[in-house]
């Protein structure tokens, strides 16, 4: 097994700028994301506040983590299998895409989880429920590749002058 990152909590400032969340006991409880056992390939989040989504409805989840990713790794974000199966929850971009240099990213590489219940039953999260994970993947680039670009901002930024 290769150690290529570490999670870490977003400042609390960062936090309630995002999330809109001021009470403070939610920031100083926010779980790291973690392997549920040995064999775990993915890294389960918890949701850091309770969230009650009706058939249609989405929410962007503000999670509290960053993360620090080696060069040639990136993290990429799923619903937890059992969710999608019973409620067909779902991210809004399909798969969340969580580049090494997000972490030095103006937001503090504060990681947003955005998922919408496509099912037909009312989904019920109890803050601390695990709700996404995370998986740690290597890529490659092509030989010819020359970019040179640095992120300066968050999602969607790698685009915009």
């Amino acid at each position: 097994m290769y150690r290529i990152a570490r999670f870490e909590k977003v400042t609390r400032e960062q936090f309630i700028k995002d999330s809109n969340i001021e009470d403070v006991r939610i920031y100083d409880e926010i779980e790291l994301p973690a392997r549920a056992t040995r064999g775990s390939a993915g890294y389960d989040f918890h949701i850091p506040f309770d969230l009650e989504l009706s058939p249609g409805e989405t929410c962007r989840v503000a999670t509290g983590i960053r993360a620090r990713i080696d060069e040639g790794w990136v993290l990429q974000i799923f619903p937890r299998s059992s969710l999608g199966f019973r409620y067909r929850l779902q991210l809004d971009n399909t798969v969340g895409i969580i580049d090494a240099d997000y972490y030095h990213a103006l937001n503090e590489g504060h990681i947003m989880i955005k998922v919408t219940n496509n099912g037909s039953r009312q989904l019920s999260l109890k803050k601390g429920d695990r709700f996404a994970q995370g998986i740690f993947i290597p890529y490659g680039i092509t030989e010819d590749d020359e970019a040179s670009d640095e992120r300066t901002g968050g999602f969607g930024s790698t685009n915009k002058q």
